[in-house]
Order: structure tokens, then sequence, then C-alpha cells
């Protein structure tokens, strides 16, 4: 009996063939994690000693306009999660407030710490889903966020720089976490 190698294929069956190998082609998928939350929680706060989740932000129409800024719209606190830094002795070190937003296509997911004033201790990229824009990550670009505030412009090419090539990504970034700052500085600072 002769086996399949010693056999030419049918030409019927040559395309069939092809057609089979270019579906079972790998997608070229740019998805990258790098932090979960609860590791940028501890990379942003390494002295605290745990994290309270707050509840579901729900916010008053006076609220959601002062959040959303001079940039307008609407402000969807569906993605936020929000949660208190605590020392061992029970002390607010602050807040972790974790969003996302669409950079060109896909959602960019981000945490900001805050120190318990309002003012932005760190930003870290949790995850990256474009195929370009990715320096948004870098430790210069998410350096500028450092100590400014709900009452600070956060806004691109007014205190915030821009990425060239990642313009999309740095400015919805840049919006998001403008919203966060506001959103701190109006509600949670002066609460604890």
């Amino acid at each position: 009996m002769p086996h399949f190698s010693d056999r030419l294929l049918p030409t019927a069956l040559i395309p069939a063939i092809v057609v089979g190998v270019a579906a079972a082609a790998p997608i070229v998928v740019y998805a990258t994690d790098y932090l979960t939350l609860a590791q940028a929680q501890k990379l942003m706060f390494p002295d605290a000693s745990q994290f309270a989740s707050q509840a579901p932000v729900l916010l008053t129409q006076a609220q959601a306009t002062r959040v959303a800024g001079a940039t307008g719209g609407s402000v969807n606190t569906s993605q936020w999660r929000v949660a208190t830094a605590q020392a061992s002795d029970g002390r607010v070190l602050g807040y972790v407030v974790a969003d996302a937003v669409i950079g060109k296509f896909q959602l960019i997911n981000y945490a900001v710490a805050f120190a318990p004033d309002g003012a932005i201790r760190d930003v870290e990229i949790l995850s990256y889903r474009e195929e370009h824009g990715g320096e948004v990550r870098t430790a210069a670009w998410r350096k500028q966020f450092a100590g400014k505030t709900g009452a600070s412009p956060i806004r691109i090419d007014d205190d915030i720089r821009n990425i060239s090539g990642a313009t999309l990504s740095c400015t919805h970034l840049t919006d998001g976490i403008g919203r966060l700052a506001r959103y701190v500085q109006a509600v949670l600072v002066g609460k604890s």
C-alpha cells in the first residue's frame, strides 16, 4: 500500500489546503499586560498594608460637570476602580484609581496614584493593546503628571508634552488622568 508521501495530491485539493493554511495563520495582536491592578497598587504604595476598595463611583450632575473639566463631554465612571491605600495603623496614604480609555482603536488600562492632598504620585499603564503609541509607558512621559492636581490644566501641549506618533494615546490618557485628578480633588480629598 503506498504511503501518502508517495502519491500526488489531486489538483482540486491544493486550493483547499492553501485556504486552510491561510485560515490557520496566526492573527497578530499587540496586546500587552504589564501589571495587574494589585501589582500597580503595591508598586505605587509600597508602604501600604492594605488597599480598601470603594463602592462604584456615582457622581452628581454637578460633580460630573466639574470632573469633565474644560474638555466637557460625559464622564463614564463604569471602568473606574477606586481604592484607598492604608498604612498598618490605619492612616490614609493616598488613593489609587484605575480606569480605561480608548487609545486609537483599543482600550488602554491604567492606574493613577494620588497623595492624600490629591497630588498625583504616579501613573502606571496596566495593559496596552494598540499597534503604535506604546511610548506612553515610558517613565519620562508618565513622570510629567507627578505633582499635578485637579486644579492643574493636565492638557496636551499645555502642561503635558505630546509624543509624535502616539498623539491619540497621549491625548486620551491625558484627558482620562485629568478627569481622575478632578474627581479625587472634588470627592476624595479631605473626606478620609
